[in-house]
């Protein structure tokens, strides 16, 4: 018998596996190229908030540093009870309800025109959102000077012609003149938000309605205007959030006078005029407040609507 030998299988070879960086180092990698734009984020808005915040707590005049002492709650108080700036709340609150309620109906209208076919929609579109692209600024100038205007202005040439009055706008209609350019302004804007609800409503649905004999206006009643709730709240919210904090028209137009003066306004006036540093941070930071309330319902229905738009998907 032959013995047989067999040599020794040699060992699988064995490799340490690479180590995998961990999730607290992917998840820093990930976040590394945005963190330029968070510094300089918090350098430039949320720090000047933070000295704002400190300053409203004292009585601070910038005329006589010397007498700046703590004052607590004092400037809030201040704010909320002095008869002008209690005023200049009120104004904030009817300049922005107006303007936003107009904007939403006008804007809602031409929406709806814009949905249908026709030649050249293009370029009404294109017309139509013309004035929000148009610098603040300048758009109130055009108002004061082109439009209101009592000597060559185009309201009055137009009651001219027709052998009309000829008014003095911004002296007898002050408050409604600053409204009328703000909602000429954000008009388009809530035009574009509710025809982007407009054609993702669901067409087959409107087909089957008209099928079943429902008229255009029984349409727009119990489909489109649900259809378009949330983005009427969006447009209300989004449109608070910026005409709450407006200044250009009412310092271009009316310079703050006749009843016109809103709360920004007033901050300016007493930062810049008064020197009242510590009662117009108050004042700031309350428009701050108010702001930030309205931009957490606006985010929520933000939130709502892409769940919606990811369900329907």
């Amino acid at each position: 018998m032959t013995a047989m030998t067999t040599a020794p299988l040699a060992a699988p070879e064995t490799r340490t596996p690479a180590r995998r960086p961990s999730a607290r180092l992917r998840a820093w990698a990930t976040r590394a190229p945005l963190l330029p734009a968070l510094i300089f984020m918090i350098v430039v808005t949320q720090l000047p908030f933070v000295a704002t915040l400190v300053i409203s707590f004292f009585d601070w005049n910038s005329l006589y540093p010397d007498a700046r002492h703590f004052t607590g709650l004092g400037n809030y108080q201040e704010v909320l009870t002095d008869a002008d700036l209690r005023q200049s709340v009120w104004t904030t609150v009817l300049l922005t309800v107006a303007v936003v309620l107009a904007s939403l109906v006008l804007g809602l209208v031409l929406a709806l025109l814009l949905d249908r076919r026709f030649r050249g929609r293009g370029i009404v579109r294109t017309l139509l959102i013309a004035p929000f692209l148009v610098v603040p600024v300048a758009a109130a100038l055009l108002w004061k000077h082109v439009l209101y205007n009592p000597e060559y202005g185009l309201f009055n040439g137009l009651l001219h012609y027709v052998g009309g009055p000829q008014p003095d706008w911004i002296s007898n209609t002050p408050l409604l003149a600053v409204e009328a350019s703000l909602v000429w302004q954000w008009t388009p804007f809530m035009m574009l938000i509710l025809l982007a609800g407009l054609q993702s409503r669901d067409h087959e649905q409107i087909e089957a309605a008209r099928v079943d004999g429902a008229s255009d206006w029984q349409i727009f009643v119990h489909l489109t205007l649900p259809h378009l709730r949330r983005y009427l709240e969006l447009g209300a919210l989004l449109g608070s959030i910026y005409i709450v904090q407006n200044f250009d028209a009412v310092f271009t137009i009316t310079s703050g006078g006749l009843g016109t003066a809103n709360l920004p306004y007033t901050v300016y006036q007493s930062f810049y005029q008064a020197h009242e540093n510590g009662l117009a941070s108050a004042a700031g930071v309350l428009v701050v407040i108010g702001s930030i309330v309205i931009a957490t319902f606006a985010l929520r229905v933000v939130s709502s609507l892409f769940r919606e738009e990811v369900s329907r998907a």
